[in-house]
């Protein structure tokens, strides 16, 4: 692996890894990586591409340019096993002392990373993308995700930055410490922050998807928002005893508030009560099951010990070394 090199107090990066994943995009990989090389132009870079089990022609375009590249590392996975996954594969691929995550769809400009890479010249070990504008996003995506980061700075123990995505770059040593961490429920971008080092952000304005269709379904988005809040924070197993006391509370409140209506002769003795309590009971009591049930899914996801991804293909990379990731 090389190494970052420094000249007269300037750190210099001695080999830039790239690392995309994509899934279905082969309208956009030719334009990907035509943009990336250009933008790169000048620095010893490698361009890591996460084949997560495409249908369409995405695999074979990527295989040409493998071919016709020998900067272009390619890694075909066995089959679709998710965004933050085959992110994951790229970056325990990954050989350079600096490594950029960047989607393939072009919404985040391979343009900027020059300019992360300057940023960490200038100290930065990680270097976080913040969006400034999001063109082509529906009204619903953009007010969810507001939401989603709002919920998410109330209820977790890390900062993250509002709008930041994966777009980002990370020095060696926090990437190092981020493979060591073996979780499957995934959620990049808050697990970076969580590494620490010195971070800084970089805004820019993300483009709409000029090619292609977005695979980050509303489905994916939820379980994703859930693998963010249950890894970060304990916030709704507190929630669901607090909800317990409150709704005990209100039980034993009623229990004079029900004798005085019983004596005034107001409704028929013992059905109202009995089905208001029922459903009260009923519903807090699946709530609280099931927000239970979320985290005792993760763990028993997490004790099978079954790897994070398959790969079916390698070429022009070697397999990562054992200590340097878990989750293979």
């Amino acid at each position: 692996m090389n190494r970052a090199s420094y000249a007269c107090g300037v750190r210099e990066p001695g080999l830039v890894s790239v690392v995309a994943p994509l899934h279905d995009e082969e309208d956009t990989v030719e334009a990907f990586h035509a943009r990336t090389v250009a933008a790169l132009e000048g620095l010893d870079f490698e361009l890591v591409l996460v084949d997560d089990g495409s249908g369409d022609a995405t695999g074979a375009r990527l295989h040409v340019l493998a071919a016709t590249d020998e900067r272009v590392k390619l890694i075909t996975l066995s089959r679709n096993f998710g965004h933050q996954a085959a992110l994951s594969a790229g970056l325990e691929h990954a050989r350079g002392d600096v490594v950029v995550m960047i989607d393939a769809d072009l919404q985040d400009p391979p343009e900027l990373i020059p300019d992360m890479v300057d940023a960490w010249r200038r100290g930065a070990d990680v270097v976080y993308a913040v969006r400034e504008s999001r063109a082509g996003e529906s009204r619903f995506k953009l007010t969810t995700a507001r939401w989603f980061y709002r919920l998410f700075a109330r209820v977790a123990r890390i900062e993250l930055a509002a709008d930041s995505g994966d777009f980002r770059l990370m020095d060696r040593a926090p990437l190092d410490a981020l493979l060591s961490m073996p979780e499957r429920s995934r959620f990049l971008r808050g697990m970076t922050v969580w590494v620490g080092f010195t971070q800084t952000a970089l805004p820019y304005k993300r483009a709409a998807r000029a090619q292609g269709s977005s695979k980050f379904t509303l489905a994916r988005m939820v379980r994703l928002a859930f693998d963010a809040i249950t890894s970060f924070s304990h916030a709704p197993l507190q929630a669901a005893t607090l909800l317990g006391f409150v709704f005990s509370l209100l039980a034993f409140l009623a229990i004079p508030l029900t004798v005085a209506a019983r004596y005034a002769n107001i409704y028929e003795r013992g059905v109202p009560t009995t089905i208001v309590i029922v459903l009260l009971l009923g519903g807090i009591q699946l709530i609280t099951v099931g927000i239970i049930g979320e985290y005792v899914g993760r763990i028993y996801d997490e004790v099978k010990h079954r790897p994070l991804y398959v790969v079916r293909e390698r070429v022009g990379v070697e397999a990562p070394d054992e200590d340097r990731a878990g989750t293979r």
